[in-house]
């Protein structure tokens, strides 16, 4: 919460500079938003490198089916809710936001910074996922542990990185985009849309952990609204902690309070905290699409063209480091490489989801719940039937 407090700090002190300090002050602020924007990409393949290798290298080898159908499940929860996030807000943001974007095309032009500086990524992004499957895959049938850590330093020094410095820089960067934003007019038709996509995700977090305790309550035989209660507590820690990982003591307890068996929840929920992101999914999703509306560089894309991005996503959000905003860092090579998104999208987009990643956090760990309880019932079916 610390963090959502600090980046709105961040949105106010950049829109008051844009609007009403004197230009060198602005172009100060620019200047720190490039140079940040460039360590940030530079950092992007390597985060996609460490943290998908050491996530693949460390999943269970020998745990059989009940792997197979909790990262099945994991997998398609993720996917199906990026799916009806799409759809939901293609259909809807333009309508709320029409306004906002003939207010947005009107404004003007922003002053440049003082220095410009280039830091070229080692390598790209699909470069970089195409090398974690390999490495992790590879590592996990060979059992190199040596290798494994190896990768697992590598991803201990950048999240050292994250955690030590570019999380606590966001603010001034995202204070760096309104500043930007205010001095080009755009300003206010961005907060408009901000508004409505908040509103739009919180309320398709819910949709979805209610199909999810739907399903995982006829599995159950149990009401779906009771089993939901029953995870509140867990819902409302990942709110304060924006951490899945951080809040997997409580959704353990959550999960054995609504009868899920020690042995499963000790397995799944785990498990889950860094496989299963429908929640953060749905806000990457609907975030993108917003500003795709406020760009007038980007068109929406139809479902078939967006579906590659929702399914590489559903991939890449995989271990996640347990940081604020880990899911949407991970995500930031993708939005360039496969929907066009330049630094100004990739900007704001962070802006947008950080201000509701915790709701987002919250929705994964929630469902992390309802998984469980699925996979137990499959588990009692199995034993009912040995």
């Amino acid at each position: 919460m610390k963090l959502i407090l600090k980046l709105l700090a961040g949105i106010a002190l950049g829109i008051l500079i844009g609007l009403f300090a004197p230009t060198w002050v602005t172009r100060i602020l620019l200047t720190f938003k490039g140079m940040f924007g460039q360590l940030l990409f530079f950092t992007i393949p390597l985060l996609i490198l460490f943290f998908i290798t050491s996530g693949i290298a460390g999943l269970p080898r020998d745990s059989g089916r009940l792997l197979g159908t909790t990262l099945g499940l994991a997998y398609l929860s993720t996917i199906i809710a990026g799916v009806l996030a799409f759809l939901a807000t293609a259909a809807l943001v333009p309508l709320f936001s029409a306004g906002a974007v003939s207010a947005a095309a009107a404004g003007g032009t922003a002053p440049d910074p003082f220095i410009t500086l280039e830091i070229p990524p080692l390598f790209g992004i699909m470069s970089a996922l195409a090398a974690a499957f390999i490495f992790g895959l590879g590592i996990s049938a060979a059992r190199a542990d040596r290798l494994k850590q190896v990768f697992d330093e590598g991803r201990d020094v950048i999240k050292v990185l994250l955690v030590g410095l570019i999380i606590p820089l966001l603010p001034f960067y995202i204070a760096g985009v309104f500043a930007e934003l205010a001095a080009a007019g755009t300003v206010f038709a961005t907060l408009r849309t901000f508004g409505v996509v908040l509103v739009l995700s919180v309320s398709l977090h819910w949709a979805w952990i209610l199909v999810l305790f739907l399903v995982a309550g006829i599995r159950a035989g149990a009401p779906p609204l009771k089993l939901i209660g029953g995870m509140l507590p867990a819902y409302f820690t990942a709110l304060g902690t924006m951490s899945s990982a951080a809040t997997i003591p409580v959704t353990m307890q959550s999960a054995r309070a609504n009868g899920v068996r020690e042995s499963v929840a000790s397995f799944t929920v785990p498990l889950c905290a860094t496989t299963h992101l429908a929640g953060s999914t749905i806000t990457i999703v609907a975030c993108a699409v917003a500003v795709m509306v406020l760009q007038d560089a980007l068109a929406v894309p139809s479902l078939l063209s967006m579906l590659p991005f929702i399914l590489t996503l559903g991939v890449v959000m995989l271990a996640a480091p347990g940081v604020p905003g880990g899911a949407v860092m991970s995500a930031v090579g993708l939005l360039g490489t496969m929907l066009g998104f330049g630094e100004t999208a990739i900007a704001l987009m962070i802006a947008l989801y950080m201000a509701q990643d915790s709701f987002g956090t919250a929705c994964n760990v929630t469902g992390d719940g309802a998984i469980a309880l699925i996979v137990d019932s499959v588990v009692a079916e199995e034993v009912d039937q040995a």
